[in-house]
């Protein structure tokens, strides 16, 4: 399968054989909302011309000055803008993961740290201002988990830690083991 390019500019041939009109008379309509909100022009857009949701969102993120979908390229990227204190939990959670799966793949996708096994996504990582966010990818395993995670704030898909967590690892790898079993 051919990856898609994450640059926005990629979809512009499609905008203008789609819906008919050079891309010079889109930038002209997104001057007239820019000083609207994302969702507000994602509106302008759909309703009030028929584009989907990825046209829609390609042009107006590039005219809000994001050329590409993607924004990191390597753990370390997505890590540079935080303290050391979240860098530390982060790579310590995905050592955790990589000592007991040393052919596990740490990628960035969806501009976040997931973790894959025999090319599925397992888990996944979110630095956030004063929590971590971690990412089973699988509801059922993190219900079926739920006696064991009462020390966190759980929501539908992931779970809370505090940015400075000591890495519960038998958790973390249990989780896992669980999800590779569904």
């Amino acid at each position: 399968m051919t990856e898609r390019s994450s640059d926005r500019e990629s979809y512009f041939p499609a905008i203008e054989k789609k819906y008919g009109l050079p891309m010079s008379y889109w930038f002209e309509q997104m001057e007239t909302v820019a000083g609207q909100k994302y969702p507000e022009q994602i509106v302008f857009l759909r309703e009030g011309h028929g584009f989907s949701q990825a046209h829609a969102n390609a042009l107006v993120m590039y005219t809000r000055g994001s050329t590409s979908a993607k924004r990191v390229h390597t753990v370390e990227g997505y890590l540079a803008p935080f303290d050391e204190t979240k860098r530390a939990t982060v790579l310590a959670v995905l050592k955790a993961i990589t000592s007991k799966w040393p052919k596990a793949e740490v990628v960035i996708a969806w501009n976040h740290p997931m973790v894959k096994i025999n090319e599925s996504y397992v888990f996944g990582i979110s630095v956030h201002t004063k929590h971590i966010l971690l990412a089973p990818f699988n509801a059922d395993v993190l219900a079926e988990f739920g006696g064991r995670l009462t020390a966190y704030e759980v929501n539908k898909k992931t779970f809370k830690v505090p940015v400075d967590w000591k890495v519960d690892k038998k958790l973390i790898t249990d989780l896992i083991s669980a999800n590779l079993l569904v």
